[in-house]
């Protein structure tokens, strides 16, 4: 009977471990934003190397990679507390994302999840002319992610993870080149009306 109380307690203590997203946590090339009150030279902006490792002032370096993403402003709380009396963490996790297709600057970004899928693209330098300006899709690895991916939504909202990437569809070649179908139908016509006089 002890025995199979300690295993569920066990298990209660491993679940909530277990039912962290790994694709939630900290991956190389993602940043932590870091705000301690009061302390602007212990604040900034702190890459996650290739290796998994943060460099975080009075701190060094820190294998953040395995650490739950709700477990970071907590930890770092209380490593800081050796050096601060009472010290007030703000931590902001920012997710590596590909933005290309049809944007004008495509590359990898670090985004702050509170931003909607417009800013994001903004960063890219929004779309390109021949873009689809009210199209955006989700693509995670070699699938695409079905979910609401309106322009207003937030990054938060579309649960978006590191490596995802936010792709903009070129517009088709009918819709680019309108004019060019117009003259091409005006000079058809032309053509036939002299024809048939």
């Amino acid at each position: 009977m002890m025995r199979m109380t300690l295993l569920a307690f066990v298990a209660l203590l491993v679940a909530p471990v277990a039912a962290q997203s790994p694709d939630l946590s900290l991956r190389p090339g993602d940043v932590l934003r870091m705000r301690i009150f009061l302390e602007p030279d212990l604040s900034g902006e702190y890459p996650v190397n290739e290796q998994g490792v943060v460099t975080l002032p009075r701190l060094g370096d820190l294998a953040i990679v395995g650490w739950p993403p709700d477990s970071i402003r907590p930890r770092l709380t209380r490593m800081y507390s050796e050096f601060l009396r009472d010290p007030v963490v703000e931590v902001t996790l920012l997710r590596r994302v590909a933005i290309y297709g049809a944007v004008l600057k495509p590359g990898l970004y670090p985004v702050d999840p509170t931003m909607t899928v417009q800013d994001a693209l903004a960063l890219a330098g929004g779309a390109s002319s021949d873009g689809k300006r009210d199209h955006v899709e989700l693509l995670r690895g070699d699938r695409r992610i079905d979910t609401d991916l309106s322009l207003g939504s937030t990054l938060a909202q579309l649960r978006l993870q590191s490596g995802d990437q936010l792709y903009v569809p070129q517009r088709s070649w009918l819709s680019r080149n309108t004019w060019l179908v117009g003259s091409f139908i005006g000079a058809t016509a032309t053509i036939i009306a002299v024809v048939l006089r």
